[in-house]
């Protein structure tokens, strides 16, 4: 029952969970990608910002859902209520099979490749140390949510902590550097903006996540939709800050052509020891983001298992540590196959926009319930409805621009997504079959 699970998490945790799992390794990379899009330091820094906002928009969203629906499983369980269980079943298939099992895998790898920095290994040997740490968190997370909750707690304050020094050292230490405007830069255009906002916004990636815990949760009603907007501005602090000293410190067309930003920023700021300290920060940021990547989606098959819509034994929790263990089990199974094979790449990529369909249905399913009498939330987000309306059209926005820039790639991600609704028919016809 979904009563086992036991209410270990407090604020703290849920606020870790959301900085944690958002601030991975697309900040330390993922600039250069908005200023090939975006030719000024005004446009740029815009983009950063006004993909906070839209990130805080889906957040709330999400904060008035669970506190409606307080319950472990989070947007499956807010899909599930405002639709149908096919719904909130087609994103727990999307999730397992590539979007939530791809993440763990790629960014694994990326711990690995910096790892590789102070270790060299070939490729093999990044690929086995990306499924140690897959095995190693999950065996954490095995043992209790509270570990893994501790987990996340430690190494996100000590993310946040490098983020603030490097910030604070950076302001100081770039006051005398001079970078040189472009003599002539472009205009920017509406076409340029909207491609940017798109990275941008995938560097914000995961702020939902928290709410697959929410059984596990105290006063989750509450505690979550505090948890999103307090880790969502947090967030948005952290990258405004990189990003000025990004710019503030290696000139535009080097921050176009670089594939490891910060890095490079810290080598002029520190000199070649700079890359060091980044390689390191970009650990500890990798470790806590697979942590509190790992921890949260088991708890969806397990809500998914007891609902009926996976097998029976994956929503059973484990008799001492209290937790969805065969869920885990399977998750770090299929995210190590994943990252040994290397197909977590093609499957990641090309379904990883997919969730924004999703994101769009939820926020679109806010307002059907609204309508409902019996639609009860314990904390109502504010703006609506231009809030969510901005946030759908955002999320269809984004969906569009990824099926007019890659039509095949995009066809074969929701192909992936489509084939889950005949195994729904199949889960929902034997879930009739049995009595109750």
């Amino acid at each position: 029952m979904a009563s086992e699970l036991r209410q270990s998490l407090g604020l703290t945790h849920a606020t870790a969970m959301v900085v944690g799992t958002i601030i991975g390794a697309s900040i330390f990379v993922q600039p250069s990608e908005i200023t090939r899009q975006m030719p000024t330091v005004e446009g740029i820094l815009l983009v950063w910002i006004a993909a906070g906002v839209l990130t805080l928009f889906g957040a709330l969203a999400c904060a008035e859902l669970a506190s409606a629906f307080p319950r472990t499983g989070g947007v499956y369980v807010f899909l599930k209520e405002a639709y149908s269980p096919a719904a909130g079943f087609l994103w727990g298939w999307a999730m397992f099979w590539s979007m939530h099992t791809g993440i763990i895998a790629a960014i694994a790898m990326v711990f690995a490749r910096y790892t590789a920095y102070f270790m060299p290994m070939d490729d093999t040997g990044m690929r086995l140390t990306a499924v140690g740490v897959i095995l190693v968190l999950s065996a954490v997370n095995y043992l209790g949510v509270r570990h893994g909750g501790l987990v996340q707690n430690l190494f996100t304050g000590a993310k946040l902590l490098a983020i603030v020094v490097m910030i604070v050292a950076g302001l100081w230490l770039s006051r005398d550097i001079v970078v040189a405007a472009p003599l002539d830069p472009p205009a920017a255009t509406a076409s340029g903006f909207a491609l940017a906002m798109v990275a941008g916004l995938f560097a914000y990636g995961g702020w939902h996540m928290v709410t697959y815990a929410a059984g596990e949760t105290r006063r989750a009603a509450s505690t979550i939709p505090r948890a999103l907007v307090i880790g969502t501005l947090i967030v948005t602090a952290c990258y405004a800050g990189l990003n000025a000293i990004y710019l503030q410190t290696l000139p535009l067309d080097v921050l176009r052509a670089s594939t490891r930003v910060a890095a490079d920023a810290a080598d002029v700021l520190m000199g070649t020891g700079g890359a060091s300290a980044m390689a390191i920060l970009v650990m500890v940021s990798t470790f806590g983001a697979v942590n509190g990547i790992i921890l949260a989606g088991p708890r969806v098959y397990y809500s998914m298992a007891q609902d009926g819509l996976l097998f029976r034994w994956l929503g059973t929790t484990h008799p001492t540590f209290h937790t969805p263990h065969r869920a885990l089990v399977l998750q770090a199974v299929w995210a190590s196959v994943l990252t040994l094979t290397d197909t977590y790449r093609a499957l990641f990529t090309r379904v990883i926009y997919t969730e924004w369909i999703f994101f769009a249905l939820m926020a679109a399913g806010l307002m059907l319930l609204r309508r409902r009498p019996d639609y009860r939330p314990a904390w109502r987000m504010w703006g609506y409805p231009w809030v969510p309306i901005i946030f759908i059209v955002a999320s269809l926005a984004i969906v569009g621009m990824q099926i007019a820039a890659e039509p095949v790639d995009s066809a074969l991600g929701l192909g992936l997504v489509v084939l889950g609704w005949p195994v729904y028919l199949v889960w929902a016809r034997q879930r009739r079959a049995i009595p109750e």
